[in-house]
């Protein structure tokens, strides 16, 4: 029977149970009367007496998760600086046609292969150019004898000037017609000079090592003289080009290591070449040119040119004030912590947070070295609630 109604109508109560001693007050009369209202009010209390052990003791508040609690540790932290940039070629080499009108026979690369600097990349037909050039050889040859018959003929002009056989104006024609002859042997040992490096040209060599990043040659093609035949990458070497801001480009040097990771690719490490003089004023970021190096040191095609990668310069290491990543709740776009009270229930307070190390975040500001802050079951508390902590 419920405590409430024996407590708030005992009267009721009372009539209720004197009515069910009918036979007995009739049998007995008006003692018997008085004994059944003093059995009545002694059953009564027996009954208050039995409901109220019965009643649950009032309950003390339980708590609403049970949770684990940790203090910020203090940490030597590496001091990174994030920039996002594309990945691009050191320095490209156009490789171009140095013959003009000559058809295109042989293209011995391809888009891809790695050279060496004067290796052969593509040949031109050279028929047309070996004719010239043995037709300048035979001038030139023709030349040589001409101005050999001219060298004997002022040999003996001078030999005999002094006797007067020749008179001066003849003496003068005869070593003008030397001077004369030789000028033709040097233009046609020039004219010769000109067709071997016309057939020189005929073959495209690479003018560095490297990888060939684009060709545009095709067997048969004519082209004219400066048509860009191939595009190389210079040493195979490739540089981030990182943009990073204003205001952190002060701490950046030559020599700084770098890491990267571009989009679907795997991770490379990086040095440092050159750090840009010049800010962008639009974008107000500047240029930090990183080689990428492979674990031996040399460069590699670990990604490719034109792709976009995000990475971190290694700027030096700092002191940093930690927490597990799991006790900082991030909500309406601010970071919260819930620091445990001496009466078990959790404050809600706001952080400003900074770096990221694995599972561990830095808080800057907004929380004491030796405050308790809850680590699991942060996300699902609200500020003020009591909890247990776990041991």
């Amino acid at each position: 029977m419920n405590i409430s109604f024996l407590l708030t109508s005992p009267y009721r109560y009372l009539q209720t149970a004197y009515l069910h001693f009918g036979p007995f007050r009739s049998a007995f009369g008006a003692h018997a009367r008085r004994s059944a209202y003093s059995i009545c009010a002694a059953f009564y209390l027996t009954m208050v007496g039995a409901a109220w052990a019965a009643e649950p003791a009032k309950s003390s508040p339980r708590p609403a998760l049970t949770v684990t609690v940790a203090t910020a540790q203090t940490s030597n932290w590496a001091t990174k600086i994030t920039a996002n940039g594309n990945i691009a070629a050191w320095q490209e080499a156009s490789v171009g046609s140095e013959s003009n009108g000559l058809k295109l026979s042989e293209v011995l690369v391809q888009v891809g292969d790695t050279v060496k600097a004067g290796q052969v990349l593509a040949r031109f037909a050279n028929e047309t150019l070996l004719a010239d050039l043995a037709q300048a050889q035979a001038a030139l040859a023709e030349a040589k004898a001409s101005a050999a018959e001219a060298k004997g003929n002022a040999d003996r002009a001078r030999a005999l000037q002094p006797t007067g056989v020749f008179s001066i104006q003849q003496t003068q024609q005869i070593l003008t017609a030397e001077q004369t002859a030789a000028a033709r042997v040097e233009s046609a040992q020039a004219v010769v000079a000109v067709q071997q490096l016309r057939l020189k040209h005929t073959q495209v060599v690479a003018p560095d090592s490297g990888l060939i990043s684009a060709r545009t040659a095709t067997v048969g093609a004519v082209t004219a003289a400066g048509t860009e035949l191939f595009r190389l990458i210079r040493q195979g070497r490739l540089e981030w080009q990182a943009e990073v801001t204003a205001a952190e480009l002060p701490a950046l040097r030559a020599g700084m290591k770098a890491s990267l990771t571009p989009v679907g690719g795997t991770a490379v490490e990086g040095r440092v070449r050159m750090v840009a003089p010049t800010i962008n004023p639009q974008t107000r970021n500047g240029l930090v040119y990183v080689d990428l190096l492979s674990n031996a040191g040399t460069s590699v095609l670990l990604v490719r040119s034109g792709s976009f990668a995000r990475g971190t310069f290694d700027v030096g290491s700092s002191s940093a004030l930690t927490l597990p990543q799991a006790a900082v709740v991030m909500r309406d776009g601010f970071a919260w912590v819930f620091v445990l009270g001496s009466d078990q229930r959790v404050r809600q307070t706001k952080v400003a947070t900074g770096r990221r190390n694995g599972d561990l975040v830095e808080v800057l500001k907004g929380l004491a070295p030796t405050e308790p802050v809850v680590v699991q079951g942060a996300g699902f508390l609200q500020d003020g609630d009591l909890v247990k902590v776990s041991p």
